[in-house]
């Protein structure tokens, strides 16, 4: 009976690299952030040359996104995509806003500023709900998938 359980929990590996899904290596956090990133920029991307400001093409990217990279990323590594939805929103927006040219050049800082904080502002509702469903994620893996306890047979 040994030999078989240590055959699988060396197949699994620890329960710190286990994913949420069963039997799954874990991505490391920073993989998992970078996946969200990655996903959030196309989807701000596709919604900039589409629409001129983010839309629901971003949303769903970055909803998806935040949500995948808490239920892949190795279970000692969940802080990161836990708290990541305000972090990708706050550099993907910006970013993407500057680096697509949708703000006005020449207007001015203000100009600047508000063609920026506009879609950051607008995107709040959305960064809730991510944060709420990414936070709720990772609370229930952290009381699911506690350490095991050691059996001792007598």
């Amino acid at each position: 009976m040994t030999g078989t359980r240590s055959r699988s929990t060396a197949h699994r590996g620890s329960w710190a690299d286990q994913a949420l899904l069963p039997d799954r290596p874990g991505m490391p956090w920073w993989a998992a952030v970078l996946w969200a990133l990655g996903l959030a920029t196309a989807g701000a991307f596709a919604d900039i040359e589409r629409l001129n400001r983010p839309g629901i093409i971003f949303q769903a990217c970055y909803f998806l996104g935040c949500l995948l990279a808490v239920v892949v990323v190795q279970r000692k590594g969940l802080f990161g995509p836990m708290v990541q939805p305000p972090l990708v929103l706050a550099v993907t927006v910006p970013g993407v806003v500057l680096a697509a040219g949708s703000h006005p050049s020449g207007e001015g800082l203000v100009a600047t500023a508000l063609a920026v904080g506009t879609p950051l502002i607008d995107g709040f509702p959305t960064m809730a709900i991510t944060t709420g469903c990414t936070l709720v994620i990772g609370l229930l893996r952290l009381i699911v998938q506690r350490r095991p306890t050691p059996r001792h047979d007598l």
